[in-house]
């Protein structure tokens, strides 16, 4: 494994909360804590931090890793080529120890930094690239208002690389295999010995992979790999909102020399309702009432996603008043929502000879009553 700049600028056991001392028990029981306080499922927002967990296991979770990390960790800032790099090339001057002199860049020390650990150990090469695990994939998905607040079983489309129909991913033509590279041996690297250092990059042969595909796949070309579309079932729950993220574990891309598939990740788009409108697992309902309704008080019926229900208005209700129905919200495992009904007086832009009497005498029999704008000091 080639040291990452990461690794002389990050402790990993700070990240993970663990001594150095750690065993590989203890630093397994503090990762898979932090990763489930920080998976962006159920902390959205934390994404950067679970990566960083995320990165810190992946090192110290493996044992030959560790090893390295820990030698890297041990040599402390002297053994940064990176910073050394970047500190020649701003300067233009010797390299110091070891003889090095002109401007290098990272791309430049990429041979150095591949081995950096084989310094006295001549002919030592890098283990050849091992199983990657796959991209994760994300996918828009569609739903009713009603069929997200129901939840709903149903499929999403995805095109991603796939292993090849034709050759089952080994790139080789049907009937053939891929043969152990005979440029390095089979161990996808070739060294160079440089007195202190020893030298170590991809066979440019196999391209690190240490087996060589002579006679290509004509479906694939040689990749092992083909575009294809597929339809994933994904179960939607309950309430699920605009702008969830659905993860599905492992239906994402194909991991590259048999590594494991990556995660895919369904994005809900939620219609909009007729009637109702949505805050969290509550419904909004705005419900129109008479002038006289108002003033007088009246059961009216409301409705709800199931059956109709009644509600009461007391007397003297406010136009924008809001009323809580329990219970018939979305429904969700920790209990249903409520239905939020705001009631508006009603003004008719037209009165019937009758009503129009009617308010004029509500206007007469009002005219002797104090002023609703006395407050204002215009009366």
């Amino acid at each position: 494994m080639a040291p990452q700049r990461e690794w002389f600028e990050k402790d990993y056991y700070k990240v993970l909360g663990v001594p150095s001392s750690a065993t590989e028990k203890e630093i397994t029981s503090a990762y898979r804590k932090l990763a489930k306080r920080y998976h962006p499922d159920a902390n959205p927002g934390a994404e950067d931090r679970f990566k960083e967990v995320s990165a810190a296991y992946d090192v110290l979770g493996d044992p030959p890793k560790r090893k390295e990390y820990d030698e890297v960790r041990r040599m402390g800032p002297v053994g940064n080529p990176f910073a050394g790099a970047r500190s020649r090339s701003g300067s233009g001057g010797s390299g110091g120890p070891g003889g090095f002199s002109g401007t290098f860049g990272p791309d430049d020390l990429g041979d150095l930094l591949g081995n950096l650990f084989n310094r006295g150990r001549p002919g030592a090469t890098q283990p050849r690239m091992g199983p990657l695990r796959g991209d994760d994939l994300e996918t828009d998905l569609h739903l009713s208002f009603q069929d997200a607040v129901e939840g709903v079983t149903t499929t999403v489309n995805v095109s991603s690389d796939a292993s090849c129909s034709s050759c089952g991913g080994t790139g080789s033509a049907p009937g053939t295999s891929p043969v152990i590279c005979s440029n390095c041996g089979g161990r996808g690297v070739l060294a160079e010995n440089q007195g202190l250092f020893s030298f170590s990059q991809p066979c440019p042969k196999c391209g690190g992979t240490g087996m060589r595909v002579e006679t290509p796949c004509p479906t694939c070309q040689g990749s092992g790999m083909e575009r294809r579309a597929r339809k994933v079932k994904v179960r939607i729950p309950a309430g699920v909102d605009d702008g969830q993220r659905i993860r599905l574990k492992g239906r994402g891309g194909i991991g590259p020399n048999g590594g494991p598939p990556g995660d895919l990740y369904v994005v809900v788009r939620v219609g909009q309702h007729d009637v109702f409108g949505r805050s969290g697992k509550d419904l909004t309902l705005r419900l129109p009432i008479t002038f006289a309704e108002a003033a007088l008080g009246a059961t009216v019926k409301v409705p709800t996603l199931g059956a109709p229900v009644s509600l009461r208005i007391p007397p003297g209700t406010r136009s924008g008043r809001t009323f809580r129905v329990r219970g018939h919200g979305v429904p969700a495992s920790s209990g249903a929502g409520d239905l939020l009904v705001t009631v508006e007086v009603t003004v008719p832009e037209q009165l019937t000879e009758a009503q129009r009497e009617a308010v004029e005498a509500l206007a007469a029999a009002s005219a002797s009553a104090e002023s609703p704008r006395r407050h204002l000091g215009v009366e």
